[in-house]
């Protein structure tokens, strides 16, 4: 079954026909500027390091990164956190008070804010039991007017990864844009849908160096995705949106990946133990469910209770029971060991 994406029929008229800012960076392409004189940006000229405008196209990010993913940098394109590179996608594709996009909750909330900021309407449809989208529903639901589907893999806050022949059906039933977000793919033991970009010309893959990096206060979020759809993104991104010390803290960090790499390892290996301590060891904890995340979903008597009693303890969790399917449930991120250890004293001391 071939996919009848036409990505033209997804932009809105007014970006076909915008013309994007051209900063003076972007006019001044040459490499090499050792001697060069720079009086083109009106910027102040006392050097301090930053005084300069930063890379518009991020090149030296870009290149770390995609010999990471073995990814063309034409299929990248860099935001100030993912929640602009998806913010990017709804003013986009979606024409205010006229076009749709569907959400699976419980998911990730900004997909929800995101689409009321730019007067979208969200077309909720519930995960089944297991926390799996449901195609059939899901297609029933789209209309005409129904530009993205949101998937969240491995999801926020169930933890659990997507089944890949779902994601590949909805890939091939679905005429919009599927945008997967992979936010904790480095956590799971399954692997990318990067490598799948050429096969869905509707995939959109978002990724962000916050969690596995370790860099969430620098705020650097990516999006992989067809030339094509890079190219239309490109058009109506801000010119400086990833600043110079943004941008100089994510080459040093990508410079460490045996560093990162190890890390991982132990944040997965803390989440297997805290998840053979919580169900074995904590009475009032009903389940804990599996996760490919940094993090653990636990079904527990009374989570506002217990929520409460864990601040008291100096312990600070999610409290996630007002979430679809999520009734008395916790968010529970994984720690360093030390941090894991209070947390299992604090959990068991409570009555």
């Amino acid at each position: 079954m071939k996919s009848n994406f036409d990505l033209n029929n997804l932009i809105r008229g007014n970006i076909k026909s915008l013309k994007p800012y051209s900063s003076a960076r972007d006019e001044y392409k040459d490499t090499n500027v050792s001697e060069m004189i720079f009086l083109d940006a009106n910027e102040n000229p006392f050097e301090n390091g930053v005084n300069r405008y930063p890379d518009p196209n991020q090149n030296n990010v870009k290149k770390l990164l995609s010999e990471i993913k073995g990814m063309d940098t034409r299929n990248l394109l860099l935001g100030n956190g993912s929640d602009e590179v998806l913010d990017l996608i709804f003013r986009a594709f979606c024409e205010p008070n006229e076009d749709n996009i569907i959400t699976l909750p419980p998911t990730y909330g900004m997909y929800s804010v995101l689409a009321n900021i730019n007067a979208v309407e969200n077309k909720k449809v519930l995960l089944n039991k297991d926390f799996q989208p449901q195609v059939k529903q899901i297609i029933g639901a789209a209309d005409k007017n129904s530009k993205i589907l949101f998937l969240c893999s491995p999801n926020n806050p169930t933890g659990n990864s997507f089944s890949e022949a779902i994601i590949r059906e909805l890939l091939l039933k679905f005429k919009g844009l599927v945008v997967l977000d992979e936010a904790y793919i480095d956590f799971s033991a399954k692997e990318s849908w990067l490598k799948n970009l050429d096969k869905y010309p509707n995939l959109v893959i978002i990724q962000t160096l916050s969690k596995a990096y370790g860099l969430a206060g620098i705020r650097l979020g990516a999006c992989y995705a067809s030339r094509e759809i890079i190219a239309v993104l490109n058009t109506i991104k801000p010119p400086y949106n990833v600043n110079e010390l943004t941008q100089q803290r994510a080459i040093k960090r990508l410079q460490e990946m045996e560093v990162i790499q190890n890390e991982v390892a132990q944040l997965v290996s803390e989440r297997k133990r805290l998840h053979q301590e919580l169900e074995c060891c904590v009475r009032y904890i009903e389940k804990v469910y599996p996760s490919d995340g940094n993090f653990l979903l636990i079904k527990v008597d009374d989570a506002t209770k217990r929520y409460n009693q864990l601040l008291k303890a100096g312990v600070v969790v999610r409290n996630r029971t007002t979430e679809a399917l999520c009734e008395n449930c916790l968010r529970i991120s994984v720690g360093i060991c030390e941090e894991n250890q209070i947390l299992l004293k604090a959990l068991k001391s409570i009555q």
